[in-house]
């Protein structure tokens, strides 16, 4: 049987805090709870080549040494993620009661070269895991090292082809979206599917894991499109093609699904009668204002456990964090709880890949042996103004 889920949770005097999470472009900093980002998934490059590495810098007196990869002397909104998520990582360490660990803080500049600069330097200190990188393509760098000694690392891509032997990801994968809305679509009945998908690396992602969920629940698809700049070639196709499915599923960023919405409704579609489906990059305020995508179910962290967060982070900062902030939290949490309760054994593999996984901040989550990750999402429903929860986060992983 396996062990219960650890709740990464520091105590902080009496109170339980929570402790322990979402990146397509420029939205990395708002508050689009489940963004898959081009930024940091490796689907678009870093925004900055190699620079100089920052001073080292080490937070807390742990025995337990930990490196952070981050970006933090990229320009634009790499380099503001990367600040905000340093920040998290050190609110995680003071909100955990005496931690064991010290933070090997590194900037690889959003290179793959700066990130295998700043892990040999991590490793040479005595790191015994490595936190980030960020950018997919600095993952590599990162891996080739610390597998050489046998260090885990635990990279925030969410780029799934970067994960693999002791290379696992904390980030939002877009197939954990996908599995989770269109298992709740079957459930709810649900068995015929139409799905309009963008023609890009997030869209290839999707397609496949739409593909894969769809047929696990013995559903079938009757009509499938992708798109490019353009969707006035295939708006009509799945259209007329809406009055043999139960659902359509739109997988993309705010703007462009409300754009594809607002074409189907254009071309004759009527969107009330059938049950619009989507992934966490729903969680957007266009979504929200979309006559067309009103009562459309998407598939998101439960938005409470960020709201808890950005308010203990504006406290201690002053400014809001960046969506990915949690994710930097919930690593820098997770490595001290395990250092706490793991003795010797606290960063092996089956440790890292409990089944029944850890609780964070945006729910449940686990690492897969393939470096992949399930993670325990909500259902929302749109509505005006904002997301509804209509199905809450699951408080187990199922069998």
């Amino acid at each position: 049987m396996a062990d219960p889920f650890i709740p990464i949770t520091p105590r902080m005097g009496a109170t339980r805090r929570t402790a322990l999470g979402l990146l397509l472009g420029t939205p990395l900093l708002g508050a689009c709870a489940g963004v898959q980002s081009s930024l940091t998934s490796g689907f678009g490059g870093p925004a900055t080549p190699a620079g100089p590495a920052q001073q080292p810098l080490a937070v807390g007196t742990g025995q337990v040494k930990v490196g952070l990869i981050l970006p933090l002397s990229a320009s634009g909104n790499a380099g503001v993620a990367a600040q905000s998520m340093k920040n998290a990582a050190e609110m995680a360490l003071a909100e955990f009661q005496n931690p064991n660990i010290q933070l090997l803080i590194k900037d690889d500049a959003g290179s793959a070269q700066g990130a295998g600069q700043g892990t040999q330097q991590a490793l040479d200190e005595g790191a015994e895991i490595i936190l980030g990188p960020l950018f997919a393509l600095s993952v590599p760098a990162t891996a080739n090292l610390t597998r050489a000694r046998n260090v885990p690392v635990i990279a925030f891509s969410t780029d799934a082809s970067v994960a693999g032997r002791g290379v696992y990801l904390l980030s939002f994968l877009p197939e954990s979206d996908v599995n989770r809305i269109v298992d709740y679509a079957a459930g709810t009945g649900k068995k015929s599917f139409a799905a309009m998908l963008p023609e890009n690396a997030y869209g290839n992602v999707v397609e496949a894991a739409f593909k894969q969920a769809v047929a696990r629940k013995g559903g079938r698809i009757v009509a499938f499109e992708k798109y490019g700049a353009d969707r006035s070639a295939v708006v009509g196709r799945i259209a007329a093609a809406l009055g043999g499915a139960d659902a359509l599923f739109l997988a993309d960023d705010g703007d462009a699904v409300v754009a594809t919405a607002d074409a189907l409704t254009a071309a004759g579609a009527n969107l009330r009668n059938i049950q619009l489906l989507g992934t966490g990059l729903w969680d957007n305020p266009r979504v929200f204002a979309s006559a067309s995508l009103q009562g459309g179910l998407y598939a998101a962290p439960d938005p409470a456990g960020f709201r808890a967060f950005a308010g203990r982070y504006r406290t201690k900062f002053g400014a809001e964090p960046v969506r990915t902030a949690t994710l930097a939290y919930d690593a820098v949490a997770l490595v001290a709880a395990l250092a706490r309760t793991q003795g010797g054994t606290r960063f092996a593999p089956d440790v890292l890949t409990n089944p029944s996984g850890f609780a964070g901040i945006d729910g449940l989550f686990r690492f897969r042996s393939d470096g992949s990750n399930d993670r325990g999402l909500a259902v929302m429903r749109v509505a005006s103004g904002s997301g509804q929860s209509v199905a809450g986060s699951p408080k187990s992983f199922g069998a």
